[in-house]
């Protein structure tokens, strides 16, 4: 690195070392034919290399601790839905983003999971480099694991910009994934319950 470019990467916070992140969005803005040291790109890097460790926090995250002891015994057996949960991640192949809705429920057996938890548990997996169909799984297997009830059944519906911004180039596409396991996949009505009430809108 030259020496200018060293005083350049200081000016925005980078030490002398250099932000490994940062130094590669660096030089590949070098690669697709623009100029690093440009006012307008300047901090460029070291914006992108935060907004990447953001959009990745989920690898540093640990379910147990997200949710921290909110289980809590109750007699209660019908469905539970959060619906709606808004979810952003990065594809893996392209790392660009995709984003949707994801839609998690299951039927409790003696024991709920706070409320609030369900969307924190969907961040944890969302923010990584990521496949839908893994996410879907991770989620579902998460709180299976974790909450031991009857059943559970997600559904994550989401656009990805890797199919609409290049390749294919289909602006309205989305893709659909779901992953069902015990009363969900075993009972017909309950899962029919399920994609019902995901349907309806308020």
């Amino acid at each position: 690195m030259k020496a200018d470019e060293v005083e350049n990467l200081e000016e925005i916070g980078v030490d002398a070392a250099g932000d490994p992140i940062a130094g590669a969005v660096r030089k590949m803005i070098a690669e697709m034919g623009e100029d690093p040291n440009r006012e307008g790109i300047l901090k460029t890097p070291a914006r992108v290399a935060k907004s990447l460790r953001f959009l990745t926090s989920g690898y540093q995250q640990d379910v147990d601790r997200v949710l921290n002891g909110a289980l809590y015994s109750v007699a209660y057996d019908e469905m539970v839905i959060v619906k709606d949960i808004e979810v952003f991640s990065m594809c893996e192949h392209h790392l660009l983003p995709f984003f949707g809705r994801c839609h998690v429920a299951y039927v409790p057996n003696g024991r709920v999971i706070g409320l609030s938890k369900i969307p924190r548990i969907v961040d944890v997996f969302a923010r990584r480099l990521q496949v839908q169909e893994r996410l879907t799984v991770q989620i579902a297997e998460t709180i299976m694991e974790k909450i031991k009830p009857q059943g559970v059944g997600v559904i994550v519906e989401a656009r990805h910009l890797c199919m609409i911004m290049r390749g294919v180039e289909k602006q309205n596409s989305v893709a659909v994934t779901s992953h069902m396991l015990g009363a969900f996949r075993d009972c017909e009505g309950t899962r029919s319950e399920f994609l019902r009430l995901v349907k309806e809108r308020a």
